[in-house]
């Protein structure tokens, strides 16, 4: 059994398909998810990561929350979540999940907090049909009809379908299908839509009543991993950069080089040539005068 994520839900959209079909899909984002702390069976006596998602503020923590955070040496965190694993499904303290934690074409479940209706009616709530709209019904017609019996058993029975709060529970949505995965950007698009309004948090976990996928990362699809695989490049690069200018640098000397010799040529023609009218005009002048 591995760990699940803890993701932000963005909103909705759709995703079309190669076939032209497209696909509702709601993105999930991971949002720093890094894993703060270890439960294991010999200290606690079961084994779990507490993962914990956001960024929050530490003058709004408590002194017991910024130590526990400060131990880990991550970042406080505005969600904190604790998911069972399998003895060999323990991860790192620290160590960031991504968003190939999963994989397309997997079923998850994905469990929430619904939105809030605030207080609603029986037809709203529970779908009655409400009372007649004619003659005989006076300014109640959407009033949920008789609540009780007679003398016995002389009180309303519990769970009784009736006028109440509505929405803000805990739920879960079964075997939703991850259509894709971004790990840049680190979004899930999930099929369907899930519990809970734009900006709140949710769970996700493999799907428990199918078989896990089969190409699934184990214990989980970390971060690092991808991060040592993008900086590699870059040492590429900076080393092809400074061959470059390497080779480069002789060229600007060369250019110098023939810049300088006609300016030396020039200097040494001119004084030539101005030298022999100056020698030549006093001789003409001698002529004439003798």
């Amino acid at each position: 059994m591995r760990t699940g994520v803890i993701a932000k839900k963005v909103g909705m959209t759709r995703l079309f398909q190669d076939d032209g079909r497209h696909v509702p899909v709601t993105v999930l984002a991971l949002d720093n998810l890094q894993v703060v702390a270890q439960r294991t069976a010999d200290n606690d006596g079961y084994d779990a990561v507490q993962l914990g998602a956001g960024s929050a503020k530490a003058k709004n923590l408590s002194k017991p929350q910024r130590g526990h955070f400060g131990k880990a040496e991550v970042e406080p965190k505005a969600k904190v979540v604790e998911f069972r694993v399998d003895d060999g499904n323990l991860i790192e303290v620290g160590a960031e999940l991504s968003a190939d934690h999963f994989v397309a074409g997997q079923l998850v479940d994905v469990q929430g907090v619904t939105q809030g209706k605030g207080f609603a009616g029986a037809m709203k709530r529970w779908g009655f049909g409400g009372l007649r709209a004619t003659h005989g019904v006076s300014v109640s017609h959407r009033s949920h009809g008789s609540t009780g019996n007679r003398q016995d058993p002389g009180r309303v029975f519990k769970n009784k379908k009736m006028a109440g709060h509505m929405g803000a529970r805990n739920r879960t949505q079964q075997n939703l299908e991850i259509v894709r995965t971004d790990v840049e950007r680190g979004l899930l698009f999930v099929k369907g839509s899930v519990p809970g309004h734009k900006g709140s948090w949710c769970l996700v976990k493999d799907a428990v009543k199918v078989p896990a996928h089969a190409d699934l990362p184990y214990p989980a699809g970390l971060k690092q991993a991808a991060t040592a695989e993008q900086e590699a490049p870059a040492e590429v690069e900076t080393s092809l950069v400074e061959d470059v200018a390497v080779n480069e640098a002789p060229a600007v000397e060369e250019t110098q080089a023939v810049e300088t010799a006609p300016a030396v040529d020039t200097a040494a023609e001119t004084p030539a040539e101005t030298a022999a009218p100056e020698g030549d005009a006093p001789a003409a002048d001698e002529s004439k005068e003798g």
